[in-house]
């Protein structure tokens, strides 16, 4: 009977084991689930997003001593090829020295307003100024190579003078009743032979005009449908479309879709309601493939995205406590198939932000204030390659074309990244 007892407790004793064992097992194993559910969580919560590095060799220098002024609009085409256009009338007298009689010294002169670059960087194209048939903007801006190969151009100059002097300090008060010279967009050739002109100088009558343009910002052309849409700009205060061959007129808008209005805004203030119309610039304009419009509000510090037809979307801020200048420069959009990201340059902040195009929220930045590559002054236009390589502009005193090679997609690290120099 002892013998049988002791065997007993002994069998009950190694149940009771087993069954700690077991539950000890379950428990271990709930931890696990859990830490691998919050591990997950913390993993899908890390950003991804482009990153990039400064090509600093990159384009090659010009020939014949040429130098180039604020660069004032940029443009890539189907081949890769990167377009700039410039401002002669910015350069200082003694980059000018050889064109001067006497010649003053071997170097240097102005460019052609239009450059064309190979992906390489080497110069394949010049061209551009006054001509037969047509109106040269006082202040060139924007470039645009649509889907057949034309070269659209815009203007912000009031009058015939120098584009330095062309310009008020404050550019949110272009939209001033009066007469401004560049009131027209220009369609050439990529060889430079002119093809229309949208406009006339001097007959602008605001943003309800049908007929003339007012300081036109930038351009595109919707390959889908050919029609031109204009960033209109820093006089009116809209989105305008033409048919792109024809030239004729099909629909405006303003900010959140509605008739634009010209009466003047009170400075900017960034406490203050959302604006209901957009302040000028309205700068920059890019178009994704599924049909979704960007439009830069500059010196709101707003995107505002509409459907092609002027129904709007939804807006974001970035970097919102901005004067001045204002943030919202120009836009571009990534390569990927689904176009999941937006590059936005910002001229006053010297940076660009990159964006995740379904909530515009902001990931990362990159850039910095200075004159080395990976920096910038006055950051203006941007574009991107088919191979997702970034390109910028820079005005002003910046002067120059950058080249920002994509590096692929990664967790962002850092919000604010600085020069993205090479490894």
């Amino acid at each position: 009977m002892i013998a049988y007892a002791d065997s007993q407790k002994e069998e009950m004793k190694s149940k009771h084991l087993g069954i700690a064992a077991f539950v000890a097992t379950l428990a271990a194993l709930g931890t696990g689930s859990v830490l691998l559910e919050k591990r997950a969580v913390v993993e899908a919560a890390t950003a991804q997003a482009p990153r990039f590095e400064v090509d600093p060799m990159w384009p090659k220098p010009l020939p014949n001593h040429w130098v180039i002024g604020a660069v004032i609009g940029l443009g890539i085409d189907v081949n890769d090829h990167v377009w700039i256009i410039h401002r002669a009338g910015s350069l200082e007298e003694k980059e000018q020295y050889a064109t001067m009689t006497p010649r003053a010294s071997e170097c240097c002169a102005a460019a052609p307003p239009v450059l064309e670059f190979n992906a390489a960087g080497d110069l394949v194209g010049s061209w551009g100024g006054p001509g037969q048939g047509y109106d040269w903007p006082a202040s060139n801006h924007g470039i645009d190579i649509d889907h057949k190969g034309n070269i659209w151009i815009g203007g912000n100059g009031r009058g015939k003078q120098p584009a330095a002097a062309a310009l008020p300090r404050d550019e949110s008060n272009m939209g001033a009743v009066g007469p401004v010279h560049d009131s027209f967009l220009l369609k050439f050739t990529r060889s430079g032979k002119f093809l229309m002109q949208l406009g006339k100088p001097n007959m602008s009558k605001g943003s309800n005009d049908i007929g003339n343009l007012r300081l036109p910002a930038k351009s595109l052309v919707d390959p889908k449908t050919n029609e031109l849409y204009v960033a209109d700009g820093y006089g009116n205060r809209r989105v305008i479309v033409f048919d792109a061959d024809s030239g004729k007129y099909k629909r405006h808008w303003g900010a959140y879709g509605s008739k634009p209005d010209d009466t003047q805004l009170p400075p900017f203030n960034p406490a203050d309601p959302p604006a209901k119309q957009f302040r000028t610039p309205v700068h920059g304009i890019a178009l994704a493939n599924d049909g979704l419009l960007y439009v830069c509000d500059r010196t709101n510090n707003r995107i505002q995205v509409f459907h092609t037809d002027g129904k709007f979307v939804k807006e974001a801020w970035v970097a919102k406590n901005t004067f001045g200048d204002g943030a919202a420069f120009d836009v571009a959009l990534s390569h990927d198939p689904g176009q999941k990201y937006i590059y936005m340059a910002d001229g006053s902040n010297m940076k660009v932000h990159v964006l995740l195009r379904d909530t515009l929220e902001v990931l990362t930045t990159f850039g910095d204030g200075g004159r080395q590559p990976g920096q910038f002054y006055a950051v203006h236009s941007i574009a991107t390659d088919s191979k997702g390589n970034v390109f910028t502009t820079e005005t002003y005193r910046g002067q120059r074309v950058q080249k920002f090679v994509f590096k692929g997609v990664a967790p962002v690290t850092k919000k604010d990244q600085g020069v993205v120099w090479p490894k």
